[in-house]
């Protein structure tokens, strides 16, 4: 199913750490993500703060379908050097960014889903989590250009 993904037994260096990795460049995301949130706000002459968690959740989900499709990871990612690679190894393209981003949208919007998404993080080979298990994608270090 993944014979082109790196093998988390023989080649563990691109799955080291990246449970960790994924969590501080959610926080890294998080963060960026509000603070965009809070730009937008003034323009919509204030009126966006009786819809404020949809102005969020659509500003989350552009900026990581536009990030997932142009570079395979999100800001907070390529800060701490991972990316994601589809089940032939390919970075994303901008439909898998997409399905990637509804999957993770849906993942958030209850605690079960969430919950268990952080174990499979946890737990798989490959640090992957719901969504990915159902796409097929994983996060990697990100490889270094020679």
């Amino acid at each position: 199913m993944y014979t082109t993904l790196p093998d988390p037994d023989h080649q563990a260096g691109f799955y080291a750490d990246v449970p960790i990795k994924r969590a501080l460049a959610w926080v890294v995301d998080a963060i960026l993500i509000a603070i965009m949130t809070m730009v937008v706000v003034p323009f919509t002459l204030f009126l966006s703060l009786f819809f404020l968690p949809l102005l969020y959740l659509t500003i989350s989900f552009l900026y990581r379908t536009i990030s997932l499709a142009r570079h395979s990871a999100t800001p907070g990612m390529r800060l701490m050097a991972i990316e994601f690679r589809d089940r032939t190894g390919a970075k994303f393209d901008p439909g898998t960014a997409f399905l990637h981003t509804l999957g993770y949208t849906l993942t958030i919007s209850t605690l079960l889903p969430q919950l268990l998404s952080m174990g499979l993080m946890l737990t798989t080979a490959r640090g992957q989590g719901l969504t990915d298990l159902v796409l097929g994608t994983v996060a990697i270090n990100k490889p270094a250009r020679i």
